[in-house]
């Protein structure tokens, strides 16, 4: 490639659209050439560093995905799930990287990505763009492998008062992980309810605990608690960039690449 990839943002006026764009424009590896919003939003059709309150970027807002991707090498989306499938199939269109870190897609979400993955686009979804969290992940799945049922394994998850799903995406991811490493489905143990009588917890479940409150980035704990001891794996982000850092990593990552779906694991070498 004789110049960087340029880069589109859907969801720009968002709180990650906005990290993104920041990451982006002092960045000198890829450029800015899109922001996308959905149609009837108040900045589409301004220049999307004025929208932001800064000085103007040269790069008008638009709500028309399409035309916006022909213009790109790779799309970063950190919307929603509805909207994120719509962008998928526009990427595969466009035969671009699809950078995906929306949270809250159901399974059935998930497996809808597979058809732009085979069409044409090279999507790199992960829970948490973040390598300490995708490390947490890797220790998480051996520790489980390493512990017997006496160890009961419980998620607490820690969010901002403005997320609107729970358990997190990187909860799930981090269950997904501890499930992987005893051999079991997620969906099989997953334990993400408990009010009023219960019952004694059941042996092998794997529990999840979401805490909502003022501005929290995000924090993640993986318990290991057995008779007399308890594991703790914690991760605390403190500055929502290094999301978006990571994900411009994925962007880059990603060119060249055949298209199918990958994760965070394959951006930073940690598969196998």
């Amino acid at each position: 490639m004789t110049q960087t990839p340029g880069i589109a943002v859907t969801g720009a006026s968002g709180r990650m659209g906005r990290m993104l764009i920041q990451e982006i424009t002092a960045s000198d590896k890829m450029r800015l050439v899109a922001a996308v919003e959905r149609p009837g939003h108040d900045w589409v059709g301004q220049d999307v560093g004025s929208a932001m309150g800064g000085t103007e970027l040269g790069v008008m807002v638009t709500d028309d995905a399409a035309r916006a991707f022909g213009q790109v090498q790779a799309v970063i989306d950190f919307t929603a799930p509805q909207a994120t499938l719509a962008f998928a199939a526009e990427a595969a269109k466009a035969g671009i990287v699809h950078v995906i870190g929306t949270t809250g897609m159901s399974a059935d979400e998930i497996a809808q990505l597979t058809p732009a993955a085979k069409e044409g686009a090279v999507i790199v979804r992960a829970g948490n763009m973040s390598l300490g969290v995708n490390l947490l992940t890797q220790l998480t799945k051996q520790v489980a492998a390493a512990l017997d049922m006496d160890y009961d394994i419980e998620i607490i998850e820690a969010h901002h008062n403005q997320k609107v799903d729970a358990p997190s995406g990187t909860a799930l991811m981090l269950g997904e992980a501890a499930a992987e490493g005893r051999g079991v489905k997620l969906s099989d143990v997953s334990d993400r309810g408990r009010d009023g009588i219960t019952g004694a917890r059941n042996p092998g479940d794997i529990g999840f605990t979401a805490i909502r409150g003022g501005d929290i980035v995000g924090e993640h704990d993986v318990m290991f608690a057995a008779a007399g001891e308890r594991i703790i794996l914690r991760h605390v982000a403190s500055d929502r960039a290094l999301f978006a850092r990571g994900a411009l990593k994925a962007a880059l990552w990603g060119q060249g690449k055949a298209p199918g779906e990958y994760d965070m694991l394959d951006v930073l070498g940690l598969k196998g």
